[in-house]
């Protein structure tokens, strides 16, 4: 049977899901939701004669679902968001009388890894290090404020800082998440969250852990298949965030042949892989993925979580890694596991080279507390570089109405050097290039976030 596949997602990652397709000769089918008329992940497949279906929304289970029955496709690849991490829908997908192939984790794995407080049950049974703090969910909040003395009183002995975090277990992308660092404020806090992540998420579960301030957020891009075959394409550091939302991401995940640390880098990346892998096939992941670890300015690394879907910045992982000498594509990877194919490779194939750093472009008020902003891009220009991409769904040769349906995301600029400094040097080249003009719905000019980009800049990968 020709396989064919549904894209039920929208901008840069539908667009890169579709080359995926294109490069391995699979058939798709794109789809679009109101307010995403403009968007070229909607103008490129017409132009193909690819078919294109309006749906009334993107988290629309019933319509994604009769548009892949209508279209004849034989599998869905959800993206990134949406239902990327739904074991319920990938379960559904799967299972209904006429079942598709979920390009994703089985839902099992979803479920499991895919909820905080599960994923750390596991990891704590086999011995990977977890973030002090709740190991099952919490619904009371009696045993949430006992808890919390709990973790304030082990804080204050060890010299920190009292101050916890209590968190949708449920929840991702930096959502229900509150930070708390006196007791009386943990019964109002939890009740809040509860009923955020109850609305959210549909699991009221609540997770408290110890809140460490001074730490690098570190990831490891891992891939597995259905055969126990499992790899990984190396660290990424994601640490320059705003609300928990990450603005610019590096491979490899530390570099000390750039800037000193106060611990041996290598050997804890090298704890991290180990670990993560061992979580992995623990469960037998079977499917491109992330493994979230925090590291203290003391070297202590903590599990925190995995995503269980390609990431925004799975291309700086690719663009550092090389297997028998190629750059791979991660999301052609993702495919090939899906439809049941073996790697071909082994970990001993895989080396890397190089640094990449990944910049989100987003119609946001630096000024007023990264303030989403929606309007008119009527200019959007960038150089054309050998050591550069750009992943964006906004046309250059026509004005673009950012949709208030959805986050004001742009672009993605992804830079490549043959270290540090040689890619730091083309990052500023690129952000010093790029012309991003349009207005605002009062007619003001549009703000980006480039400026708020140069500045953090000069501060990847280190410890200040």
């Amino acid at each position: 049977m020709k396989e064919r596949v549904l894209i039920a997602n929208r901008g840069e990652i539908a667009l890169r899901i579709m080359e995926a397709c294109e490069a391995l000769g699979i058939d798709y089918v794109a789809v679009y939701a109101p307010g995403d008329e403009q968007s070229l992940h909607v103008k490129l497949p017409k132009a193909k004669g690819k078919p294109c279906f309006r749906i009334s929304s993107y988290r629309d289970a019933n319509d994604i679902l009769a548009v892949a029955d209508e279209a004849k496709c034989t599998a869905i690849h959800p993206g990134y968001g949406f239902f990327s991490e739904d074991f319920r829908f990938a379960r559904r997908v799967v299972k209904r009388n006429n079942p598709l192939i979920f390009i994703g984790p089985r839902w099992e794995v979803i479920r499991d890894l895919g909820h905080k407080l599960m994923a750390k049950q596991v990891a704590n049974e086999i011995g990977v290090p977890v973030i002090p703090g709740t190991i099952n969910p919490v619904y009371n909040e009696i045993e949430a404020e006992a808890k919390a003395e709990e973790l304030f009183l082990w804080q204050e002995e060890q010299g920190f800082e009292p101050r916890i975090l209590i968190k949708a277990a449920a929840g991702g992308g930096g959502m229900g998440i509150e930070e708390v660092d006196n007791l009386d404020m943990v019964r109002p806090v939890f009740r809040r969250i509860r009923a955020y992540a109850k609305r959210l998420f549909g699991d009221d579960g609540v997770l408290i852990e110890v809140f460490i301030r001074d730490f690098h957020h570190i990831e490891l891009q891992v891939l597995g298949n259905q055969f126990g075959e499992l790899v990984h394409f190396g660290t990424r550091n994601c640490t320059i965030q705003v609300h928990r939302q990450k603005r610019i991401e590096v491979a490899p995940g530390f570099d000390p042949a750039y800037t000193d640390y106060p611990f041996d880098a290598e050997k804890v990346l090298e704890s991290i892989v180990n670990h993560s892998l061992k979580l992995a096939a623990h469960v037998g992941y079977d499917s491109v993925g992330t493994w979230e670890w925090l590291v203290t300015r003391d070297g202590k690394h903590y599990f925190m979580e995995v995503n269980t879907r390609i990431q925004v910045e799975n291309e700086i992982s690719a663009r550092i890694s090389r297997i028998k000498g190629k750059e791979p594509n991660l999301l052609m990877e993702q495919i090939r596991a899906a439809f049941g194919e073996k790697l071909g490779y082994k970990q001993k194939d895989i080396s890397f080279e190089g640094t990449s750093i990944e910049f989100r472009l987003i119609a946001e008020d630096v000024k007023r507390g990264f303030k989403p902003l929606s309007g008119t891009i009527t200019r959007f220009e960038y150089p054309e570089r050998e050591w550069l991409r750009v992943r964006t769904h906004v046309p250059q040769d026509e004005p673009y109405r950012i949709p208030t349906e959805f986050d004001p995301n742009l672009a993605l600029g992804i830079i490549w050097g043959k270290d540090t400094p040689q890619a730091m040097e083309r990052g500023f080249d690129f952000l010093n290039s790029l012309v991003i003009e349009g207005e605002t719905a009062q007619g003001e000019p549009l703000a980006t976030n480039v400026p708020y980009l140069k500045e953090k800049l000069p501060q990847i990968l280190k410890f200040l």
